[in-house]
């Protein structure tokens, strides 16, 4: 598969770039399925409904998933996916190393995500994280696309703020300038949205009453990477082999922006909590049972 010049240069003056329809629509329709069929089934280690939940959110039925790869095989298969590893490799310029797998569900009228950037959480260094985000559904403004803001894969980590728990299933949020507002990313099932982990993206509510916004979501880093958050210590090349990567130190710089002579530019100007060192590791997490993959729905 060649990766076309134009999607590189993209990716590198914008932060993301949309391959579509890398996945066939029989593919897709197999991933919807089946992760039906495992949320169906019962609870996993790291679901989540988010934070302030209260009765009748639509996330407490369709919590999501995470780490599917762990205990998995359809999950272990599709991260370590040749055509993934051939767009990042082309986009990163070294073989990537997979770290976490996501499935978000976002069933009709539930919540969206705020903005925020994924390297605060993964805290790779030196670098970045990528994202691969492959469409389940039919993704628009109207059941909550995914939202970015071009450009901001260029500046450091926002301090976060607070953000408004009734518009999202998370906590914290990064603000934009008013010139810098995101962008929708108006998806097809099949689809893979690309993107650098200092991205500033998000997520509105969905507003739809009978449609989901599924998306699965894979987390990498390049090769050389030497540090990441103590919850992705355990990586795997694409070839299915183990890594270790060094812990990184809790804390760290954080900025904010601000008008030098008429420009918005970031100027670091916090610290993020030294007691931030991102989850407890998922091995310290499951049980030894669950330490290598198991055939696909088996738990």
């Amino acid at each position: 598969m060649a990766i076309d010049q134009g999607s590189s240069e993209t990716f590198q003056a914008q932060g993301y770039v949309l391959a579509k329809a890398l996945f066939s629509k029989e593919e897709t329709e197999r991933y919807v399925a089946h992760y039906m069929e495992l949320r169906a089934s019962g609870s996993y280690l790291g679901d989540s409904s988010g934070v302030d939940t209260s009765d009748g959110d639509p996330l407490l039925g369709y919590p999501r998933m995470l780490n599917m790869h762990r205990w998995d095989s359809l999950s272990l298969a599709w991260i370590l996916d040749s055509r993934i590893n051939e767009w990042l490799m082309a986009l990163a310029g070294r073989e990537p190393l997979a770290l976490q797998t996501m499935l978000y569900f976002k069933p009709p009228c539930s919540r969206g995500q705020a903005l925020h950037q994924d390297n605060y959480y993964l805290k790779v260094h030196p670098g970045t994280c990528y994202a691969a985000w492959l469409a389940l559904d039919p993704s628009n403004e109207e059941n909550g696309c995914l939202q970015v803001v071009p450009g901001t894969h260029d500046i450091p980590l926002l301090c976060p703020e607070r953000a408004d728990t009734e518009e999202s299933f998370t906590d914290d949020i990064v603000q934009v300038p008013d010139d810098l507002q995101p962008e929708p990313i108006v998806m097809d099932a099949g689809d893979v949205l690309f993107f650098n982990g200092q991205l500033v993206h998000g997520s509105f509510p969905n507003r739809s009453t009978t449609r989901f916004r599924r998306s699965l979501i894979g987390h990498y880093v390049a090769g050389d990477a030497q540090q990441v958050a103590r919850f992705y210590q355990r990586a795997l090349r694409m070839d299915g082999s183990e890594v270790s990567i060094e812990e990184a130190p809790g804390g760290g710089p954080c900025g904010a922006w601000v008008d030098r002579a008429g420009n918005r530019v970031v100027e670091v100007s916090g610290q993020l909590p030294e007691s931030w060192r991102g989850p407890v590791p998922w091995e310290e997490q499951i049980p030894e049972s669950w330490k290598e993959p198991a055939p696909s729905g088996e738990r």
